[in-house]
């Protein structure tokens, strides 16, 4: 009888470990499913089509300490398979110091007979004034109509650019998402996770969103926007995760323009370095998330509202935004420290076995979803699967380190210690 009562505990308390997983992993998961159904019946169905609209395409490169391998980002675009005009805008911030980057970029010319529809403006910003300034200062110069914001460390797939336009013949489009790829995969252990992470939670997270116009996010690394709507909304802001910031911008427009569409684009490829050192990661992700909280619940605390953004973005931004990637991170880590105080180490780990098990089906179900629909190389990509068995104990570890950095927002300010921008230009900005 003992035993019994025993195993009826257990089960009670791995119903209340996991909660989270049933109430709200499990509806997220069957969202994007959905969506990633749907885009891929409606990719298998339709009919190549000619694009004529050739706009021309300015592209805004942020460059800081990149050095040499700006020219990689530079060659991957001046390649690109595209009939328009495409200007490139490489802006090096703090190019007073940055004497590699900026020669990199003096140094780089374009061959008017092999690119004859290329033009090189480049931009030396003497000293340094963060990655906002950057983007704000090649947008003052960029003379497309399609401005693409793009990182200097990232290079791209050569049809990048006319996937990316081809969205914009739709005028309710505002904005369009690329897919971003880990380019250093293997250097260790830390970038094959987040390359496994890149897959689930960028390429096919995003395909799943997008089919329902309630995209979380246009990455700062790679993202398109209509240069007109740009400029209406004032280019971007001050602060940091100026991504984020631009995309609850733009989306707070939705309830008065419930048209308007922000798409993803999975066959625009960008190739990115991600941190190959552990240490280097979590100061990557205690930024981010930091980021988070504070634009949730300090920047846009009035704009998150179904008044501006419209029903659906309001309910998703408040559920899987402001609840799942600010405040489930506390939940995680405090119910997991009660666990650890209150049960006996043979209790512990059939919970934890059992809560690794769900969260790895769960992840490769997912991993098997993409493979199969989404992905454009998938023998390249089959060869994460052994990450699949340490990537729910990284994700854990990764909802725990995002308490820490939410903490660290609360408490410290930490967006204000951003490696993105320099204290002079942040203590100038508005003060949330």
């Amino acid at each position: 009888m003992q035993e019994l009562q025993l195993y009826w505990h257990s089960i009670r308390e791995l119903a209340h470990s996991s909660i989270w997983i049933f109430v709200l992993e499990i509806p997220l998961a069957l969202l994007l499913l959905t969506g990633v159904l749907r885009w891929w019946l409606r990719d298998q169905w339709s009919r190549p089509c000619s694009i004529l609209y050739t706009p021309k395409v300015s592209c805004v490169i942020t460059c800081y300490s990149e050095g040499r391998d700006v020219e990689r980002t530079l060659i991957s675009l001046c390649e690109q398979v595209y009939d328009g005009e495409i200007e490139l805008v490489p802006v090096i911030d703090g190019a007073a110091v940055n004497k590699t980057t900026l020669r990199a970029v003096q140094d780089f010319v374009i061959d008017p007979n092999i690119y004859p529809k290329h033009k090189l403006h480049a931009i030396a910003k003497w000293k340094r004034g963060g990655r906002v300034s950057s983007l704000n200062s090649g947008l003052a110069l960029a003379s497309g109509e399609i401005v693409l914001a793009l990182d200097g460390d990232t290079s791209f797939d050569n049809t990048m650019i006319s996937h990316m336009v081809r969205h914009f013949q739709n005028p309710n489009v505002q904005a369009v998402a690329g897919n971003l790829r880990v380019r250093n995969t293997w250097e260790t252990p830390i970038t094959a996770i987040q390359a496994l992470e890149y897959i689930l939670s960028i390429s096919m997270a995003r395909i799943g969103l997008a089919e329902w116009n309630i995209i979380n996010n246009v990455s700062g690394a790679f993202g398109a926007f209509r240069r007109d709507v740009l400029i209406q909304i004032g280019g971007w802001d001050t602060h940091t995760a100026e991504d984020l910031d631009l995309t609850l911008r733009i989306k707070s427009y939705y309830k008065r323009h419930p048209q308007w569409r922000i798409p993803f684009e999975p066959r625009a490829i960008g190739h990115t370095d991600v941190p190959a050192r552990f240490r280097d990661f979590l100061q990557q992700r205690l930024r981010w998330d930091g980021d988070l909280l504070f634009l949730y619940t300090r920047k846009h605390k009035l704009n998150i509202n179904p008044q501006l953004m419209g029903w659906p973005n309001f309910l998703t931004t408040v559920t899987y935004g402001l609840f799942v990637q600010t405040i489930l991170p506390f939940i995680i880590v405090l119910h997991s420290t009660e666990l650890l105080f209150r049960q006996s180490w043979q209790e512990l780990a059939g919970l934890a076995a059992t809560i690794y098990g769900a969260y790895l089906l769960l992840a490769t179900l997912q991993y098997i979803i993409a493979i199969t629909l989404c992905s454009e190389q998938p023998q390249r990509d089959l060869r994460l699967m052994p990450i699949l068995f340490v990537f729910p104990i990284a994700m854990f570890t990764i909802r725990c380190w995002s308490a820490v950095a939410m903490l660290n927002e609360l408490l410290r300010r930490g967006h204000e210690e951003t490696s993105m921008a320099p204290w002079w230009v942040l203590s100038r900005a508005n003060h949330f």
